[in-house]
């Protein structure tokens, strides 16, 4: 392949990445952030006195995978544009 059909390679190639980095990083936020919850409500349910360090623990817990969401977003947005 020449050094013309490399360039217009790249391109679509980034665009292929951008999109896969997205889809796997929404994919494993929204499994890790359901066994995060659905384990807090578990939790909760098994001992209602400890509800409110349960809750502010999978608040945190939240924060930190919905971050990982937005990392994949910035890398998305960087590969495309």
């Amino acid at each position: 392949m020449d050094a013309a059909g490399i360039g217009q390679l790249v391109p679509g190639l980034a665009k292929l990445g951008g999109g896969l980095s997205i889809g796997l990083g929404a994919l494993g936020t929204g499994i890790g952030m359901g066994i995060l919850v659905g384990k807090a409500l578990e939790g909760m349910a098994r001992q209602p006195e400890s509800a409110g360090l349960l809750r502010t623990t999978m608040f945190i817990g939240v924060a930190f995978v919905e971050a990982l969401a937005l990392y994949a977003l910035v890398i998305t947005f960087l590969l495309i544009f």
